[in-house]
């Protein structure tokens, strides 16, 4: 390094954003913009020496030249943060990588003129582009007097701002400075002793101290650490060399004492780890002598009592392997080690798991099976039948595959407690299993071992807490799983409910098969439709759709009430709910399938009689004084018609347990008053339905729900208008296009059904518009063809449908009645309603088998195979204007 450089008056400038190139300093950049890419080839590549070119610090948002990888990064300290008196601001019309930067860019004043150690050039593929690669010294500092620009590129006026060879000499004399190169060199020797020490270097760096002047020295050491770009600028606005002295020391020794802490560090890491190795040793060494002591208890070592029991688990050999080779690794681990305690958890569920452990089935008598069932649910003669039948198979074959049950009906019909009751039948234990709202495959499967908080699936898990490998498994809500990012428990339940891929279960967690072929499987669910076909068709459905009045009367009595008294600590004694009040409850408080809301309204009944007797209930003391007796008290309940309950004791037994007071009780019986006071007015009456069809254009449909079957409303209006046709009622695609086949058959009818005259457009200057009240509740389906046309033709006839019938049945548009689904459903909830007269697609008539006699007796069933029948039955007095029409 020369001790001067003699700088020309212009220099081109090279910006460099967020870096700052010290005087001594080598740095190596690539250049790619095309502003760089024509300054290094004009000042630096086709000149024959080596060029000289100004390095200026600048903050600007838009990128001017590419540093390659060997440049360090700056601090995150902005320029626009820094006083403004070594800055220059300029607009930059240039444009800069083919795109015009109108953006301030800020100069900094003062820069490093800097040669070219190296060059070398390169063409990117495919696009041809010319780059260079250029290392550069840093020589000397130099104050810019004036920026402009040469083509793509800036040059600028500059002056030189280092001391001559006289000042520096001047400024060596004086005693501050020689103070200051003695701490310098000092504190960069301590620096230099400490880097070789930890890097095992030669003695090359102490040269430098020794041979170069240490103004230069200062620049050089600062250059080689990691500073924040303030900091460089700093360093380089250090003119004065006493200055740039302090400040390199200042940072020389902060970056000796973050080595020093960095090793304090280290050795303290290094310190705990052999000091865990040391404790590792004297285990082993204590293991050792206690075994030549014969003080090892076999009993305290919780390896050896969890080898015991993986021993006992009596896992299948090829799985006792795996266990094997897992207990031997583990025992290889320390307790701190990470994967310690997981794998301990593992091999701990591999011997709690039931791999051989069943419990004994009871020997099956078919016949106390049926009054088992019989005694725990009224109806469902049909379920039970199968479920009867089920049971007789297993008692002939033991090992049979039977099929997987699905219970499908509406929430209250009892589909989880006939799954309890399979379990009892045969003496096996009971595990539920909820799937509603699953929606992550590992809830089946588990996660894999490799996942921080990995747990196996609900089956294994479920298993587990059974403790027995043959129990009665309920799959419970099986439609209401769902699919994400995280897979398809759908899908995983495939295997599950293979009776032929079962028996090698693989759960990720488990990573071993689990034979899963011994386990009873039922399922239930609200809905088949979004439970995916080839997971139906692994299942045997049997519908619950429901009770009829008569059967949720028998069992609230049987059932319902003895378990309500039970919940409240009430009796027969303190109240009583007769039949009757029970059958007002079911018809003017609840009209569901099943008998869940009838449960809460007896609920509520028993909470009101519960305050009652809490708050009447008083106890009189006996005494010798007989006076006491003829209390207030006493002459008040006896003059209200109490009774006073007595006990006549034998004199001489058991004369210490003669009690010291008695009650006076009443039972509370429920009566009509008292069904209003507690429930509130009556929400359900017969005469709605007649009250809805008092004016033309209302028709009552049955419509199937997951909640059973319901009665629906469909109203139908004319006004002015042009023709169009309004729905209304959150509607789906379905029903919609229903609303359309609707319409165009009755104005393809209209002059044979004499609605309007041959000539004449139906919809002459009026727009219809059908609603289907509750419009919350979504509707969809193809069961409401019929239902429209009647409103239709209603509306148009002005003629009034028939209070008492209700219809359901879809339609072609020729008018054929076609069959629909869910009959059962829907003529239960017409006669919940008070429906009289069900009208009812022809080819739905082998539907009516499965429909209870009594709620056939008490209806009129009304076939139909064209909508002509449909209009026949609905209307007061048939349909006079009835035409038969061709198709």
């Amino acid at each position: 390094m020369a001790d001067s450089v003699e700088l020309p008056s212009r220099l081109a400038i090279l910006p460099f954003r967020n870096k700052v190139l010290l005087p001594g300093a080598i740095i190596r950049i690539r250049c790619t913009s095309p502003s760089s890419v024509k300054l290094v080839e004009q000042e630096l590549w086709q000149r024959e020496e080596k060029g000289m070119i100004g390095i200026l610090p600048v903050q600007d948002s838009a990128e001017t030249t590419m540093v390659g990888s060997m440049l360090s990064p700056g601090g995150e300290t902005h320029l626009g943060e820094r006083s403004s008196k070594n800055q220059v601001s300029i607009s930059d019309p240039h444009k800069l990588d083919g795109k015009s930067q109108h953006e301030v860019i800020h100069w900094h004043t003062r820069g490093v003129a800097a040669r070219a150690l190296h060059l070398s050039r390169g063409v990117e593929k495919p696009s041809g582009r010319v780059t260079y690669i250029v290392v550069l010294e840093g020589l000397c500092r130099f104050s810019v007097q004036e920026l402009s620009t040469r083509g793509t590129y800036y040059t600028a006026r500059i002056s030189p701002l280092d001391m001559t060879k006289a000042e520096m000499e001047q400024v060596e004399q004086d005693p501050e400075f020689t103070a200051l190169s003695r701490q310098f060199k000092a504190t960069a020797m301590e620096l230099i002793s400490v880097l070789e020490q930890k890097q095992k270097t030669g003695g090359r760096t102490k040269v430098l101290l020794e041979t170069v002047p240490v103004h230069k020295l200062a620049d050089i050491f600062v250059a080689s650490f990691e500073i924040s770009f303030e900091e460089q600028l700093s360093m380089l606005d250090s003119v004065d060399v006493k200055l740039r002295l302090s400040k390199a020391t200042e940072l020389v020794d902060r970056h000796l004492q973050s080595i020093r802490v960095a090793e304090k560090i280290t050795q303290k890491v290094e310190g705990q780890l052999s000091k865990s190795q040391k404790e590792f040793l004297l285990r082993q060494q204590m293991r050792a002598i206690k075994e030549e002591l014969g003080d090892n208890d076999d009993d305290e070592d919780d390896l050896a009592a969890l080898e015991r029991k993986m021993q006992s688990a009596g896992m299948p050999p090829d799985i006792w392997k795996h266990a094997q080779r897992e207990l031997r690794r583990l025992k290889k681990m320390q307790p701190q080690q990470p994967g310690y305690n997981s794998s301990r958890v593992y091999l701990e569920l591999l011997a709690e798991l039931p791999w051989q452990k069943a419990s004994e089935e009871l020997e099956l008598d078919i016949k106390a099976a049926k009054e088992r069932l019989d005694g725990d649910h009224y109806g469902l003669v049909k379920v039970k039948q199968r479920i009867i039948e089920y049971l007789a198979v297993r008692k002939l074959k033991p090992d049979s595959r039977g099929p997987i049950l699905c219970f499908v009906g509406p929430p209250g019909v009892g589909k989880t407690s006939l799954a309890s009751s399979i379990a009892a039948a045969l003496g096996r234990k009971f595990v539920r299993i909820s799937l509603g709202g699953v929606k992550d495959e590992a809830d089946i499967r588990g996660h894999r071992r490799t996942y921080i908080g990995s747990m196996p699936g609900r089956l294994i898990d479920g298993l587990k807490r059974v403790a027995v490998c043959n129990p009665v498994m309920l799959l419970d809500e099986i439609d209401k799983t769902g699919s994400d990012v995280r897979g398809d428990p759908a899908s995983a339940l495939l295997e599950v409910l293979d009776p032929e891929q079962n028996r090698t279960f693989n759960d990720h967690y488990l990573n071993v098969p689990f034979d899963l072929s011994k386990v009873i499987f039922v399922a239930t669910a609200n809905r088949l439709q979004p439970i995916p076909p080839p997971l139906l068709d692994r299942m045997e459905v049997i519908e619950l759709p429901g009770y009829t009045p008569e059967e949720k009367l028998r069992i609230a009595m049987r059932h319902l009430i003895p378990r309500v008294l039970d919940q409240h600590g009430l009796s027969s004694d303190s109240l009583q709910i007769p039949e009757v009040m029970v059958k007002l409850v079911i018809q003017r408080y609840t009209r569901e399938a099943g008998v869940r809301h009838l449960e809460r309204k007896l609920a509520a009944l028993a909470r009101a009689a519960a305050v009652r007797v809490a708050e009447q209930e008083h106890a009189v003391p006996l005494s010798k004084d007989v006076q006491q007796l003829a209390s207030p008290l006493l002459e008040t309940r006896l003059a209200d018609g109490a009774e006073v309950d007595m006990e006549i004791i034998p004199m001489g037994v058991n004369n210490h347990h003669i009690p010291n007071e008695f009650r006076v009780t009443s039972p509370l019986i429920v009566d009509e008053a008292m069904l209003e006071k507690v429930l509130g007015p009556p929400r359900y009456d017969d005469r709605e339905t007649a009250e809805r069809v008092a004016t033309p254009g209302v028709s009552v449909g049955l419509v199937w729900t997951a909640f059973g079957g319901e009665v629906q409303f469909v109203e139908a209006s004319a006004m002015a208008g042009k023709g169009d046709l309004h729905l209304t009622g959150q509607l789906g695609d379905v029903i919609k296009e229903s609303a359309q086949i609707a319409l165009t058959w009755v104005r393809a009818r209209a002059a044979e059904l004499k609605l309007a005259s041959a000539e004449m457009n139906l919809l002459e200057g009026r727009d219809i518009h059908i609603h289907f009240p509750a419009g919350a509740v979504p509707k969809d389906g193809p069961s409401a063809g019929v239902t429209l046309v009647t409103s239709l033709v209603s509306l148009f006839s002005q003629r009034r449908v028939r209070g008492d019938t209700a219809m359901t049945g879809e339609m072609t548009l020729r008018g054929l009645v076609l069959p629909v689904g869910g009959i059962k459903d829907k003529v239960l909830a017409a006669h919940r309603c008070g429906i009289k007269r069900v009208i009812l697609p022809e080819r739905n008539l082998k539907d009516l088998m499965e429909v209870p006699a009594a709620v056939l007796a008490s209806l009129e069933i009304l076939l139909a195979k064209r909508m002509e029948d449909v209009l026949e039955h609905a209307f007061e007095g048939g349909c006079p204007w009835r035409q038969h029409s061709k198709l």
